[in-house]
């Protein structure tokens, strides 16, 4: 059990007008770091990605539901596995509050795995989430975007999160993307472990509470919410079963 010191309402207020001055300071840092995300140059996609969708076969461009923006989350869910990734599922708990207010925002939010559309839709029914998921079975999408690696990937020297060395299998992620009035779509942003640990507001929360995220390893306690009166989640990730594993 964590111990602080135990002082007056003086000595506190002192402590925390400290603490507030480096928040002011985070948060100057966040919104600078927003505006050259926002300035970022982008990239034209020319593959001709196709994915399968509980509305049939749909381009990268359908995918945006006539909005211009698109976010996607790249969750670690492909054919072999039975559930989707622990630490993937506890973000998405997190989006379907989200995505009304997206959707109104031009802004449209879906998951993509590799997993074929009826696995996906079998796990979606368990965890009752609405949010548009897609399969890019059978396309090099993952691949082309930093989350999925072969043997071969990593043979070859294929990185993670931009400089991290690539380990085989899955990984999380999320990327942006662009759609012009022509239908040209354009690639903007990609984010990898911790650059997407602000989506699970949970942990946010937790940093204001009295003991943190009170945790062993880096979300050690996390279940799938279905999971937590039966037995412990299995490990079906290994080291990579968080979005928030890899040092930022």
């Amino acid at each position: 059990m964590q111990t602080n010191p135990i002082v007056s309402r003086e000595e506190w207020l002192e402590a925390r007008r400290t603490l507030l001055a480096h928040e002011k300071e985070a948060t100057r840092l966040r919104d600078k770091i927003n505006a050259e995300r926002l300035a970022m140059p982008w990239v034209r996609i020319d593959q001709d990605y196709r994915f399968d969708t509980p509305d049939g076969r749909k381009s990268l461009a359908e995918l945006f539901d006539g909005r211009s923006q698109l976010l996607v989350y790249h969750f670690m869910l492909p054919p072999e596995w039975e559930a989707g990734c622990t630490g993937c599922s506890f973000l998405a708990d997190h989006l379907d509050g989200a995505v009304t207010h997206l959707n109104n925002h031009d802004v449209t939010l879906t998951a993509i795995s590799r997993a074929p559309l009826d696995h996906i839709e079998r796990y979606k029914r368990r965890m009752g989430w609405r949010f548009p998921w897609a399969s890019s079975a059978g396309t090099g999408f993952n691949r082309d975007f930093g989350v999925s690696f072969s043997a071969e990937d990593v043979a070859a020297g294929a990185t993670y999160n931009y400089t991290a060395p690539a380990g085989a299998g899955e990984m999380p992620g999320m990327s942006a993307f662009f759609r012009d009035e022509e239908d040209q779509v354009f690639h903007s942003y990609s984010a990898y472990a911790r650059g997407i640990e602000e989506w699970v507001g949970t942990l946010m929360i937790l940093d204001r509470a009295p003991l943190g995220r009170n945790e062993s390893g880096t979300m050690d306690w996390v279940r799938r919410h279905d999971e937590y009166q039966a037995a412990p989640a299995a490990e079906c990730c290994g080291d990579a079963r968080t979005p928030a594993t890899a040092t930022a």
